[in-house]
């Protein structure tokens, strides 16, 4: 008997399962209803429990150091910061380029072998298929560059700064760029006005007056 009134057993049984069941949905909605902040607590606690283990260093690899940094730091800019002491002359280049560098780019820098590209090029760019090689450079520090960087195959920086500056004096005399008694160095370099160099169009808007060899002209 249930509140004054007669249940058979078979009921008994039925509601006592109904009951169990509300119980177990019970339990688990709310489990489903608590499971976002346990999981926004777990972790916060494993962000800020276990931040103190993160602190340390892992120990791979080793410290940088000023003497590392300067070894890579070696672009030349167009105002002539970066480029290192030593001077050379059109003379000087001429053999240098015979030893070092005619082996792929050719005698005189104009009939290089199959897979390289010659030196010597047109000096005007009229036309979108004119070969574009040094003559096309807007500053004549990016030849000094790229050879400080990745010349000669397959030894690159291993140029020396006279080395560099004869070479660099000799490739721009054979593009009629630089007169024959040219001597280049950090100074003379930069001063070098190339062919194309007024013909490249600035593509941020707020850069467009800006020339980095003239200091009234800082980029904004």
């Amino acid at each position: 008997m249930v509140g004054g009134t007669t249940v058979r057993a078979g009921e008994a049984h039925e509601r006592g399962q109904i009951s169990a069941g509300i119980c177990e949905r019970a339990v688990s909605d709310t489990l489903w209803s608590e499971l976002p902040a346990f999981a926004l607590w777990m972790g916060l606690a494993l962000a800020f429990g276990a931040g103190p283990a993160f602190t340390e260093p892992p120990g791979a690899g080793q410290p940088i150091t000023e003497t590392d940094i300067t070894a890579w730091n070696i672009e030349a800019l167009p105002d002539g910061k970066g480029l290192p002491p030593g001077s050379g002359t059109v003379k000087q280049g001429a053999a240098i380029y015979s030893q070092k560098c005619a082996l792929c780019h050719g005698e005189n820098a104009a009939n290089p072998r199959p897979g390289y590209s010659p030196l010597v090029g047109p000096s005007k760019f009229d036309r979108i298929d004119t070969m574009k090689t040094v003559p096309y450079y807007k500053y004549a520090t990016t030849l000094f560059d790229v050879m400080r960087r990745s010349m000669p195959y397959p030894i690159p920086k291993t140029l020396t700064g006279d080395e560099l500056y004869a070479l660099s004096a000799y490739i721009l005399f054979l593009n009629k760029i630089v007169p024959e008694d040219t001597v280049m160095d950090a100074k003379s370099l930069p001063q070098v006005k190339m062919p194309n160099r007024d013909n490249f169009i600035v593509w941020d808007p707020n850069k467009i007056e800006y020339d980095p060899l003239r200091a009234d002209y800082p980029p904004r």
